[in-house]
């Protein structure tokens, strides 16, 4: 079965009755969901003890998605990473099994460079063999080339929407990742049951599909209309 999951953990009041009353916001999260996706780890560096914390708060079958530190994608722009790499490794290790894909989300002004991605992707590879997933939003990302680069390390495209490089219609299987921020207005809209249909039938068992439209908290009531399809 997919993983349905939202960016974060935050329960509006509106659907706050559909989950456990008791515990901390994650372990209600959890109640429901199979995962989530942690946006923080973006923007900071969280201790060890912390994802040993979360992981303690979640069910065994629950898996955490790890989105890429920004040090690493925007700063460095994937450039001379290993040790930055390296020491995020160390960091989630805490969550064990419970750990799910690791996702790289590249900034709009990142252009593919075939020689400087194979060697970010060799020195990825060469400390994780987990899932990993990729969100890119240069255009110079959707030629075959930057494509078939991806396959060659197991790196699998994010299907977002809104779709700045890579639409529906490029995946000729079932994207493993698709994201979800909310259309037309970016974090803040909803989207329709009939959308939400669209994205599920797109889905295999394997798949994550993530709400990133929280700003409004229209993640999780949408997450919870996906859940019940």
């Amino acid at each position: 079965m997919p993983i349905i999951a939202t960016a974060a953990w935050s329960i509006p009041k509106t659907v706050a009755d559909r989950f456990a009353r008791e515990g901390s916001g994650l372990t209600r999260y959890a109640s429901v969901f199979a995962g989530v996706e942690i946006n923080s780890t973006f923007y900071r560096r969280h201790k060890p003890s912390t994802f040993a914390r979360w992981a303690e708060s979640v069910p065994g079958s629950f898996r955490f998605s790890v989105k890429i530190p920004r040090e690493i994608t925007h700063v460095r722009a994937m450039k001379d990473i290993r040790e930055r790499f390296d020491i995020f490794l160390e960091d989630i290790a805490p969550l064990g099994e419970k750990r799910g894909p690791l996702l790289f989300q590249l900034p709009p002004s990142l252009a593919f460079d075939p020689d400087e991605m194979e060697t970010a992707l060799k020195t990825i590879r060469n400390a994780d063999q987990g899932m990993i997933v990729i969100e890119v939003r240069h255009k110079s990302w959707r030629p075959d080339e930057a494509v078939a680069l991806l396959r060659k390390y197991s790196v699998d495209r994010v299907l977002a929407d809104p779709a700045p490089v890579w639409s529906a219609e490029t995946f000729t299987d079932p994207p493993r990742y698709v994201r979800l921020h909310g259309k037309p207005k970016i974090y803040y809209s909803r989207y329709t049951d009939e959308e939400i249909r669209s994205f599920s039938r797109r889905l295999a068992s394997d798949s994550w599909c993530v709400f990133d439209n929280t700003a409004s908290g229209a993640a999780i009531e949408n997450a919870l209309t996906m859940l019940a399809l």
